[in-house]
């Protein structure tokens, strides 16, 4: 258990369990005890309402020790993805480590986006630059069985990453992975639609981000110079896209004008705009000219 508490003589209930790891997660995360009640649940096996259901059964002494280190982890603001290993997307499991960026819902209104650009029965050819742990290839291949997705990225473990999670998903025949620095090796041509959730974020707002984030989620994948530095270099090699070829991208917050305007700038028009739930404008569709 958290440092400093011990359960009381004999195996301990999971009543007091969830009682002691709330109270030590009070003050760090919004929901301590449901957040305590899904680390008891993922040493014993259980759902989070059979938790509360059982809540006088006792706890074997191994998963005691488990569940105190889940907890100390999560005090110190460790992903509850990192600690389950897991996350869901588009309603699907994922795989996540700290080699790869959790996957986010706004990310799903780029991966409908993407899915209206491909069409049903198409055949298309899709690239996934910067994939992370795989979600936005994988979802685009199990969507749209008859497309074949290239997914790249830079970083070995973030490969690792999807590599387990087409695995995972049945798709590994179909989704080739290829390490890459953004379009080099690649003959862009070859895709008839280029996807990417790049790193996005201005490093000036390190000090701003929850600690979830700051802290152990790959830098790699956040930061990019002032938040456009990606970007730039993606529509400043305008000239390996063919016309007509379509490109999407996420984009943060406040990043609509500054993206559009590196994108014509880059010879791409801005097709349409999606917001997120949050009335943010959160995925571009360009076309090249």
């Amino acid at each position: 258990m958290p440092d400093g508490q011990k359960p009381s003589a004999g195996a301990a209930r999971i009543v007091d369990l969830l009682d002691l790891g709330a109270g030590h997660l009070s003050g760090a995360v919004d929901m301590p005890r449901r957040e305590a009640a899904r680390l008891l649940g993922e040493v014993l096996g259980l759902e989070e309402a059979q938790v509360y259901a059982r809540s006088d059964e006792d706890v074997p002494a191994p998963a005691e020790v488990s569940y105190g280190q889940l907890i100390r982890r999560r005090a110190d603001r460790v992903p509850m993805a990192y600690l389950v290993g897991r996350r869901e997307f588009y309603g699907r499991r994922f795989e996540v480590d700290p080699r790869a960026l959790v996957p986010r819902p706004e990310t799903e209104h780029l991966v409908e986006a993407t899915l209206e650009c491909v069409g049903v029965g198409a055949g298309a050819r899709v690239l996934d630059l910067g994939t992370g742990s795989g979600c936005i290839a994988i979802t685009v291949a199990l969507e749209r069985p008859d497309a074949s997705v290239v997914a790249t990225d830079l970083s070995l473990g973030a490969l690792a990453v999807a590599a387990s999670n087409c695995r995972r998903h049945d798709v590994d025949g179909r989704v080739r992975l290829v390490r890459a620095d953004l379009l080099s090796a690649l003959r862009l041509q070859a895709f008839d639609v280029v996807v990417s959730n790049p790193p996005y974020i201005d490093i000036g707002e390190w000090h701003s981000l929850m600690p979830e984030v700051r802290d152990h989620e790959p830098p790699e994948a956040l930061f990019a110079g002032d938040g456009l530095d990606f970007y730039r270099r993606l529509f400043g090699a305008g000239e390996l896209f063919a016309a007509g070829q379509r490109l999407l991208v996420e984009i943060g917050k406040g990043q609509l004008d500054g993206v559009r305007e590196l994108a014509e700038r880059g010879g791409f028009e801005v097709e349409a705009v999606v917001l997120d739930l949050a009335a943010i404008a959160r995925v571009v569709r360009l076309r090249r000219r």
